[in-house]
């Protein structure tokens, strides 16, 4: 289990940034008089627009992002669930080892 916990800190150190969250994709109405988007017959919608959506420290945001950095951000939305999923074993693996070294087995 040391080892393994080796290995998840030596890949944790090698993930580079990361972001929290989702992205959707949204179609919007301005407020233009006139806008295909306004049209009564066949209103076509702006977009789709990327979305993120993320919870920090107990805070949720929403915010566009530009065209030209959704892929960025896509892959910093990845590193982040590789880091959770990284951190997540790790503390499954202490939590064993802690049962083997701190706990006793009787009820």
């Amino acid at each position: 289990m040391e080892e393994e916990i080796a290995r998840i800190q030596k890949k944790l150190c090698a993930i580079g940034p990361m972001h929290p969250g989702s992205i959707s994709y949204q179609y919007q109405v301005c407020g233009k008089k006139g806008c295909k988007c306004k049209d009564q017959e066949n209103p076509q919608r702006h977009g789709p627009y990327a979305k993120l959506f993320y919870v920090h420290k107990g805070r949720k945001t929403c915010r566009f992002v530009r065209a030209d950095c959704v892929e960025q951000i896509k892959a910093r939305l990845e590193a982040y669930k590789t880091f959770r999923k990284l951190t997540d074993r790790w503390i499954e693996l202490s939590i064993k080892i802690a049962q083997d070294e701190f706990f006793s087995s009787d009820a």
